[in-house]
């Protein structure tokens, strides 16, 4: 098949100009297009601990120029290559040293001997390794490997794997609960007794609050809760899979793309300040560009876990949604002739992360800098992470 992606599912940065706000009636100047970017670098850092060697620190950490992206080869070698960053950091040490503890907290948790054990296999102090190479702290980085544990566990027992107990009608139902375990709700008298028992009862709705417990430890109230509904959004996305897992009426590839772009690497993503120990506000995290940059990182990052899942999802009883199985089906085409599709679209996402990234390099703000830099660095680790992960090896 010779097929390509509609151009329309692609955003370039080149064909999709920034929109800006209307003019008001009464300015007869047209307001600066950075208005919203050079507002909130103008109001500077904030916060309890703010100094000027913290921000003579962040300004080196964002100047670096960093590593190149390349492309590298994956699976089995014989698809195309996938463009990706090169990996910061390689810390085999570290990595132990955060996995030795993410396995204590599993078993804490509630998590059997096994699982813990398998938690330990997947590397998720590893990931936390790679994809946050801007500090060193093994508390810090356990942050990470805490939550993507948890919301590992979470889509793997009650969203994807059969074998393990996922059952599409019981999942919205899973996932009220995961959102009160993370975010508490207020106090209802006599109706909170029995919710505090439910939350304590299964070793998901455990580890999603201790992990945001965690963060709460080290983050400010806006970047918990910026985990927290980057979560809950992710669920929306869980909750549409499972309705078409259980109707057996799978979506055609552009809406599932649609819906896996906020089921994607974002939510791991809303953790980089956080876990490097700085904070970037709020109105240059959510600034249009600066969002879209994150949501291309995040979905590009996912596109590298549905081709590595390809062979694992097809095998469930009831096949879980992943681009490439859904571009085959839309095509009538082979799995083959589906993955150069799916590597095509990603390369596409990571070039345009990268044209948008260095759009911004001008924004004079280290904790934005720093942060897209940490987006690159999570892509290139997150990459070499799936690579030498025995999970994802057929």
């Amino acid at each position: 098949m010779t097929d390509t992606i509609p151009t329309a599912i692609i955003p370039t940065a080149e064909t999709t100009p920034l929109i800006d706000p209307p003019p008001h009636r009464d300015c007869p100047v047209p307001p600066d297009p950075e208005s919203a970017l050079v507002a909130a670098v103008r109001a500077g850092p904030s916060g309890l601990g703010t100094s000027a060697a913290r921000l003579a620190r962040e300004l080196t950490l964002a100047s670096d120029p960093g590593p190149a992206y390349l492309e590298r080869p994956w699976g089995d070698g014989t698809a195309a290559p996938l463009y990706v960053p090169a990996v910061e950091r390689v810390d085999d040490a570290l990595a132990a040293e955060v996995d030795d503890r993410l396995v204590v907290w599993a078993k804490d948790c509630g998590f059997t001997d096994d699982q813990a054990d398998l938690m330990r296999r997947a590397g998720f102090g590893r990931l936390a390794m790679l994809a946050h190479p801007d500090t060193d702290d093994p508390d810090r980085l356990l942050i990470a490997a805490q939550l993507n544990a948890a919301w590992w566990a979470a889509d793997d027992l009650y969203a994807d794997d059969s074998k393990m107990g996922a059952t599409p009608t019981e999942l919205p139902p899973r996932l009220a609960l995961v959102m009160a375990a993370m975010d508490p709700v207020a106090p209802a008298g006599e109706f909170s007794v029995p919710l505090d028992q439910a939350l304590r009862s299964e070793p998901v709705l455990v580890a999603l609050n201790s992990g945001i417990e965690h963060l709460t430890r080290h983050a400010s109230p806006a970047q918990v809760q910026r985990a927290c509904y980057a979560t809950f959004a992710m669920f929306v996305s869980w909750n549409s899979y499972a309705a078409w897992r259980f109707t057996g009426n799978y979506p055609p590839a552009w809406e599932y793309l649609a819906a896996r772009q906020h089921d994607s690497f974002y939510t791991s993503m809303t953790l980089i300040d956080a876990v490097g120990g700085y904070e970037l506000d709020a109105n240059l995290y959510y600034e249009p560009r600066v969002r879209r940059s994150l949501m291309q990182a995040g979905t590009a990052s996912v596109m590298v876990n549905d081709l590595h899942s390809v062979a694992k999802d097809a095998t469930d009883d009831k096949p879980v949604c992943n681009m490439v199985l859904q571009i085959a089906a839309d095509r009538q085409c082979s799995v083959q002739e589906a993955v150069a599709i799916t590597v095509d679209l990603h390369n596409n996402l990571v070039r345009d992360f990268q044209a948008t990234h260095r759009n911004l390099l001008s924004v004079p703000s280290p904790q934005l800098q720093r942060f897209l830099r940490g987006v690159r660095a999570w892509m290139g680790g997150g990459f070499e992470w799936h690579a030498t992960n025995p999970r994802y090896r057929s």
